[in-house]
């Protein structure tokens, strides 16, 4: 029959007849998967046609097919079609009758798929036509409230200049795609800056955000909780950063920003009292400089911490001017000028009670630390460290940014050996090589340290140190992919935290202390954490961390600044050699250093992998791998080697890496965001979320386990992002062998004429009841659709699927058996059914198969016809 309708179609064709006979051809063989021999008949039936692009307008109008979400036949149509022209360019049309088609296109457009935009702009060369008709047509979908869909067709055509940047990004950013506020000024300077000063304008004190938020009420997905200061701070904060544009732009939240660093500072000082006096004094006069409205704020908080005495003495350290103070501080402020003195303000006296035998002290003398700040001063240092064998403790400091805009810039360089510590001035020496045209002297240095796995070099969290390095030095910016010998103590850190009840409560009943040390630290007013807490668990105090927050970009560095960075570096060495020492009596394994430097394990093979990645995602953020990452390209895994977490935005992407093989843990509509963090650290998954929840979650997982999808992409286009982004090889055979509804890799085969009997037995025992599940609403073709189309030939394990005993149950699992129709169980070429083994879903073949083999070629490892249900089992 197939043939026959074949040569009839010929026939007309040839006659110049309607081209829709040959998409009720294409129908045909798209219902049959035959898809070989779909591709010979599209392509032979463009060479036939009269005039092929109005032949596919006609196809597309004639059908309702390519107008749902997916892969369709309309979509394989015209990608064909595409690549068709690319081979035949004399069939491109121009002058009126390409306009007749270009209007014909941009009124489908209003229905039109994401998928479908860029073969029709390509195929009818949209991006040539007249553009106010192309921004007339763009104004209509934005008044019928298709606000995502006119900005996406804006970004394909180029049309951003000539719109109103405010007025097409606005809906967006109240529906939370921010991904494609940030694609639509992605490639224009002057949009990029308009769009900041917009958003900064709302930001503003006086300014009321329900001003803007009313005007859309009526907006799908409409989330105002979510869209505050603090979500638009953060928002412009990324921007500022991704677009690399002056902070100047954003006055309002810069300010704001300012303040909070200001609220920080006074509880640091006054409530912590961690922080000195001269410290302080530094940041509050850096941060608030010459702008009145902070001036005003800081006024204010000196009067609600501080005495009147104090709070005049700290406005005379920051130089407030005396026209702003109210009369009693003013008046006070005189009384000390007049008795020429200043008086310490009320906290200094803490600086004081710090004593130096409650904290870890250097046990090298003052004379064995170096600050170099000639390039001939550090040819001593460069002798010592590249020695095979040696190890050196590394930490570096930079002037705190307080959450500003920009990566730090790393002041100084501590590396310490057994006994002695240098201490690279960087500021110094970047400017000495500059003038001396030597620029690639510390860069060689330091990439000879970090790639010699001779030289074990020890740190704290060194991937921030070595990311702050490469923006200070751009030549060092791939020294962590090229880094070997590296041991990072942040690890260690980790493993003594699950070793030790006492260790989790901030170190101040560690039961290493003796009880006169423990006593001694119960009385600390701060618990201990990070470095500091580790020094303490192992050395037995912890470090003294008043410098932390110094200004290290002011020179010269005073002598409390110079023992604090060498006690950073030198600690680690102490650390690192006791744990070796006697690694058994802080819970971590006997061979400490085999622990630390091995290779991974075959076994962890395809977690490490994850690991490893380091690529853009679509919305510009990088998931980076871990300090030993290589320049090779990464290992592909198969579908069953990644596990994943889908944020509840993400439902569709999760059913389709269920359909490939991926195991899936899919989040509800009710979940928090935040869940997917606390599931992804409980099972070993990698996070797969988008838009603003990302920048929370992939600071709450290992770097690499967080991964950010473009929202504007269609859940097929999303899964092929993921795929190709963890390099997963994606085998015939793993093509559903999950099944959707539960992510269960285990299936009982069913006969079809034991399905026969076990429905006909469910009925006479139900009647009209229906089993609990998944609705059985059926497709045209006798599937159910999203859940139900599968026909799986084995298990996520390459194991053929188990054959189902008498009872119509799976284990405890009742069948699901009121979804299978009768037209499917007479069905002839359906030899067997599949349940699944655990939520009792039936599954059977049906034409999803064929489509997800089209959908993702990309990723199949293998190439060719496919292959049907029984070929494969």
């Amino acid at each position: 029959m197939g043939d026959a309708l074949l040569g009839g179609f010929w026939f007309h064709v040839k006659q110049g007849q309607d081209p829709l006979l040959l998409l009720k051809t294409l129908q045909l063989l798209w219902t049959k998967k035959e898809m070989k021999k779909l591709k010979e008949e599209t392509r032979r039936g463009f060479a036939e046609l009269q005039d092929p692009l109005a032949g596919l307008l006609d196809m597309l109008e004639g059908s309702s097919d390519w107008k749902g979400k997916g892969h369709s036949l309309g979509y394989y149509i015209s990608t064909e079609l595409e690549l068709w022209i690319k081979e035949h360019p004399a069939v491109q049309q121009s002058g009126i009758k390409l306009k007749k088609l270009q209007a014909r296109v941009l009124r489908m457009l209003a229905q039109c798929p994401a998928n479908l935009l860029d073969p029709l702009i390509s195929i009818y060369q949209l991006h040539r036509a007249e553009r106010n008709c192309l921004l007339e047509h763009v104004s209509q979908l934005w008044q019928q409230g298709a606000y995502k869909e006119a900005a996406i067709l804006s970004i394909k055509l180029k049309l951003q200049p000539d719109q109103d940047v405010e007025k097409m990004c606005t809906p967006l950013l109240l529906q939370d795609k921010t991904n494609v506020v940030e694609d639509y000024v992605g490639e224009y300077p002057e949009l990029q800056s308009k769009l900041l000063q917009i958003l900064d304008t709302w930001c503003a004190p006086e300014f009321n955000i329900r001003d803007i938020t009313r005007q859309y009420q009526g907006l799908a997905r409409y989330k105002p909780e979510k869209f505050n200061r603090k979500v638009l701070s953060k928002l412009i904060f990324r921007l500022l950063e991704r677009f690399n544009l002056d902070p100047a732009l954003c006055p309002n939240v810069i300010n704001q920003r300012h303040l909070r660093t200001l609220h920080y500072l006074f509880y640091k000082r006054f409530v912590e009292k961690t922080m000195t006096q001269e410290n302080w004094t530094d940041h509050v006069q850096s941060t608030v400089g010459e702008n009145r409205w902070l001036q005003g704020h800081l006024t204010q908080l000196l009067l609600s911490y501080c005495d009147l005495s104090t709070a005049a003495s700290c406005a005379q350290r920051c130089h407030l001017p005396r026209e702003m103070l109210p009369p009693a501080l003013a008046a006070e402020l005189q009384k000390l000028q007049s008795q020429e003195r200043v008086e310490e303000a009320s906290g200094a006296g803490t600086d004081g009670e710090r004593k130096k035998q409650d904290y870890y002290q250097l046990p090298i003398p003052r004379a064995n630390i170096h600050l170099l700040q000639t390039w001939e001063e550090t040819l001593q240092c460069w002798e010592k460290v590249l020695q095979p064998g040696q190890v050196v403790g590394i930490d570096m400091e930079w002037r705190p940014s307080f959450g500003m805009v920009g990566k730090p810039q790393v002041s100084l360089l501590q590396i310490a050996l057994k006994d002695e510590v240098f201490l690279l001035d960087l500021p110094q020496l970047l400017q000495q090589a500059e003038t001396q045209g030597q620029k690639e002297k510390l860069s060689h240095f330091l990439q000879r340290l970090y790639s010699d796995a001779a030289i074990t070099k020890l740190g704290y969290g060194m991937s921030g140190d070595l990311s702050s390095l490469a923006a200070t030095c751009p030549a060092l910016k791939d020294t962590e992919k090229q880094a070997r010998g590296v041991v990072d103590l942040h690890t260690v850190d980790k493993q003594l935290q699950k070793s030790s009840i006492d260790w989790k409560k901030g170190g101040q009943e560690v039961d290493v202390l003796s009880p006169e040390r423990s006593s001694r630290q119960r009385r600390l007013r701060q618990p201990e954490k990070g470095l500091s807490l580790l020094v303490q668990h192992v050395l037995g105090k912890p470090l003294d961390k008043a410098e932390q927050l110094s200004n290290w970009e002011k020179r010269p560095l005073r002598e409390e600044q110079i023992l604090y960075a060498a006690s950073d570096a030198y600690c680690l060495l102490e650390v690192y050699e006791k744990l070796c020492k006697d690694p058994e009596s802080f819970g971590l394994s006997s061979d400490l250093t085999k622990s630390l430097g091995g290779k991974p394990s075959t076994k962890a093979r395809a977690k490490k992998q994850l690991d490893k990645q380091e690529a853009p995602s679509a919305s510009g953020q990088q998931c980076q791998g871990p300090k030993q990452a290589t320049l090779c390209p990464p290992a592909a895994i198969s579908p069953r080697e990644l596990s994943v977490v889908c944020d509840n935005m993400l439902q569709g992407l999760g059913r389709y890496l269920r359909c490939l093989g991926v195991d899936v843990c899919m989040l509800q509509n009710q979940d928090d965001h935040r869940k997917a963090a606390e599931v992804a650290r409980r099972d070993g998954r990698v996070i797969l979320t988008s838009g603003l929840p990302y920048q929370t979650l992939k600071s709450q997982v290992a770097e690499g386990r967080c991964f950010s999808v473009n929202c504007s992409e269609k859940a097929k286009d999303q899964a092929l992002q993921v795929l190709k982004h963890f390099n997963v090889q994606v085998s015939l055979a793993d093509i559903f062998s999950r099944c959707q509804v539960c992510n269960c890799d285990k299936y009982l085969k069913v006969s079809r004429e034991r399905m026969k009997q076990l429905v006909e037995s469910s009925r006479q025992e139900l009647g009209d009841r229906s089993a609990t599940g998944c609705p059985g609403a059926l497709d045209h073709d006798g599937t159910v659709p999203a859940c139900g189309t599968a026909q799986p030939s084995s298990t996520a394990h390459g194991e053929p699927p188990e054959q189902c005993g008498a009872g119509a149950a799976v284990g405890s699992r009742v069948l699901q058996l009121s979804a299978v129709p009768p037209g499917v169980l007479d069905r002839a070429e359906l030899a067997d059914f599949y349940c699944c083994s655990r939520c009792g879903k039936v599954f059977w073949e049906g034409s999803h198969f064929g489509r997800l083999v089209s959908q993702f070629q990309d990723v199949l490892v293998t190439a060719g016809d496919e292959p049907s249900l029984s070929e494969l089992s």
